[in-house]
Parts: structure tokens; sequence; C-alpha cells
């Protein structure tokens, strides 16, 4: 099967019609995920790393149905919480192809994964610090171990997402061989990671090499691995006039940096499998002039996504609804309480009238994983397409719903 479709899938790609249907069946805010775009992303990973592991970094799109498109197409599942961890289960993954990272766990997260891995040998556990081994050996885990290494250089689209340098994240790699050696004999030492960071851009892959280059010495000192992952973090463009990632460029200096290790290369991208499979739907409720501006207020905020008021992230908008109206300059902005809720400012949209539907262009990465119900606001639904047509994979929230712990707390108390 080859990956088919353009190396990225614009904004302006999508089926307006169709997204104009789906808003009106379901209603806005509304995140709409094409599980053929996400089965395409897959299989062209593949094909760029044939001889590599590749798993799918499950904090990108937790959704059920993502998973098991991911599952299907031959890629595995990394996953960075005991939640996670059991939502790639529920979709089907064996031990096998699931990996645990943990970052700083708590004791529950631990609890739950070695429970977890009793019922599942083969899965990995990949930890970023020594005393994380103790607290595993505590629960007397003696499995798959793959150690996380700090590089000492980072890579990403913003400095919060930059994990490759940050002391957060894995043992400082001039440890790791020692660290290594002590715990053979205890455990199943199968694997060494880094992680650069998320958003990595073809225009300037030195930071990517030069890590890989790094994992590469790693993994030629501790020998007699399975595995050598170098992370994912591989970039989309969000911007209109951004082009695509070269992929093919990626993997070949990848390849090149990692030289010849006695392990196999492993990835695990997320962003890239899912982000231009997604698009978030809102109405227009609210339309005010301002000086030098038009206030375009919608349905959706910063609670359905966050990405524009955390990282000032781009995303394309467009208005499905009268796409050939006159542009105007415009602030597109959310219904939450706070001057960070807002989507695009100075960005020249048609003339949006009361009523209309815009699309956010990229939304299917770290879009539905990061909403919210601060405000008390209800998280939106997710519609997924596929051969046999759209299908509700989440229903919208109600406002039971976000009061459902606290009814539930008060119904147990006694009088």
């Amino acid at each position: 099967m080859s990956g088919g479709g353009p190396a990225v899938r614009r904004l302006s790609d999508w089926d307006r019609e169709h997204l104009l249907s789906l808003a009106d069946e379901f209603g806005s805010p509304l995140y709409v995920t094409d599980l053929r775009r996400v089965r395409e992303n897959c299989v062209r990973l593949r094909e760029a790393f044939p001889e590599a592991h590749v798993s799918y970094a499950v904090k990108a799109h937790a959704g059920r149905a993502v998973l098991e498109t991911v599952r299907e197409a031959g890629v595995d599942a990394e996953c960075a919480s005991a939640g996670e961890v059991e939502r790639a289960l529920d979709a089907g993954f064996p031990g096998e192809r699931v990996r645990y990272t943990a970052v700083n766990p708590p004791d529950a997260d631990l609890d739950h994964v070695v429970s977890r891995w009793e019922s599942n040998p083969e899965m990995t556990v990949t930890v970023g610090a020594a005393d994380t081994i103790d607290r595993l050996r505590e629960r007397g885990f003696d499995g798959r171990l793959c150690l996380r290494a700090n590089p000492g250089v980072g890579a990403g689209h913003h400095e919060k997402v930059t994990t490759g340098g940050h002391a957060k994240f894995g043992i400082p790699i001039d440890r790791v061989p020692d660290l290594a050696a002590d715990v053979r004999d205890e455990f199943d030492l199968v694997g060494v990671h880094a992680h650069a960071g998320s958003g990595i851009s073809g225009d300037d892959l030195s930071a990517h090499r030069e890590l890989v280059r790094r994992m590469g010495d790693l993994a030629r000192e501790v020998g007699d691995l399975e595995f050598v992952d170098v992370g994912g973090g591989f970039g989309v463009p969000y911007r209109e006039d951004e082009p695509p990632l070269d992929l093919a460029a990626v993997a070949d200096a990848t390849r090149e940096a990692l030289g010849e290790v006695d392990a196999q290369l492993a990835v695990e991208p997320g962003r890239y499998v899912v982000a231009d499979a997604g698009v978030l739907l809102s109405r227009v409720n609210t339309v005010k002039d301002a000086p030098e501006t038009t206030v375009v207020g919608i349905d959706a905020g910063m609670t359905a996504l966050l990405r524009p008021a955390m990282y000032d992230a781009y995303h394309a908008i467009s208005n499905l609804s009268r796409p050939d109206a006159d542009p105007v300059s415009t602030i597109v902005a959310g219904p939450v309480c706070e001057t960070s809720d807002v989507f695009a400012d100075g960005r020249d949209l048609p003339a949006p009238e009361r009523g209309d539907c815009l699309a956010l262009g990229n939304a299917g990465a770290y879009g539905y994983e990061m909403a919210s119900t601060y405000n008390s606001r209800p998280r939106p639904p997710e519609v997924v397409l596929d051969a046999d047509g759209p299908r509700l994979a989440r229903r919208r929230e109600t406002l039971d719903d976000v009061t459902a712990l606290e009814r539930t707390v008060s119904e147990h108390i006694p009088n």
C-alpha cells in the first residue's frame, strides 16, 4: 500500500460542502478527524523508515478511533502516562506493541503500569531517572527496560516543547553507560531513547542530526541493545505558505547521523500522524466593529483548541459559509474570559456574518487532547470520517457531565 495523497493536507483541500453538512448535522464547535488521512500518514512514515520500528506518540491524539487506525496501519503505541497505556491496550494493541515512557511518573501511574505489565510481560517501560528504576524494582518489575538519555541538545517549534536539552527529561547521557551496566543483571535492557522536541522542520536539521549522532555513539558504547529510539517531533506546516516536511530527507539524515549500530533504529512521531487529519469547526456568534479591525466571536475557545493561547501557534482559518466575500482584517476570538482566547489577530478573512461556519486547520494534533472544561464549558464532540462515511466518535459533553463528579461525591456523603 502506498502512502498516497499529498505530503501535507492543507485546509483548502478539505471538502467545504461536506464540512458544512457536518456542522449542520452535529452542531458546533465540532472536531472532524479523517481516519483515511491518519492511515496515509502512517504508511508514509513506514515507507520513509522501512527498517525502523515506528511508534505513534499517543499524546498527540488518544481517541480510540485514531488508535485503532494506527494499530491497523502497523504502527505501535508510545505512551506518556498510565492512562495512555490503558487506552492503547483498550484499542487492541498487544503488550509487545506498547511502550510506556515515564517522565517523573506519579506512584499511581507506576502502580497501574506494573499491574498491566504483569498480564502483558512484553510491554516496554522507558525511564528517565535512576530512582524510577528503584521505584519499579519496589513494585516487582523486572521486565523490558529502556533508558531515556538527556543528550544535551534539543529542537522544536517553541521553547515549551523543546525537550532534548531540558534537565526534566532523561538521564544525563554520560551517566547512561554505567547505569546500563548496573541494571543488566536485574532487568531486560532492550533500548536507549532520546527526544529532541516537537515541530522539527526540514530547514535546519542540525540539532536533530546532533541528537541522533550522540545516540548512535551511546548505543555503540552500551552495546547489546534491541533498539535505539531517537524520538519523533517531525513537524507539519501550519502556515499556508510553508512547504511540507521532506520526510525522505529527514529519514536519510537520521540514518546517516546514527551510523552503524547493532540495534534497530526507532522513531515515535505523533503530530505528523494526525495534525493534518483534523479540523475544528465553529460558528460565528458575534461580529463587532472595532478600530482598525473586526472582532469575530466564535463558539470555540481556548478550551476547545489551546495551542494558539499556549504556544502562540498559527492555525489556518477559512470561512466555509462565504468564501468569496470581500476580505476584512479580523480578530477571531472565543468565548472564554481571557485575553489569550484569540485564534488570530490581524488575519484577513472573507467578511464573516453571524451564523457563518469557520474551519480551523491542522487541529488533529494536540487539539482535543488539550481541551478542557475551564469556565465550566463542555468539550466538543468528535466526528471521524472513513470509507463508511462520518460517525460520532465522542459525543458532546453537557453541563451535567461537567458537574458529574461533584454530584457523584455529594450523593455518597451521609447527611
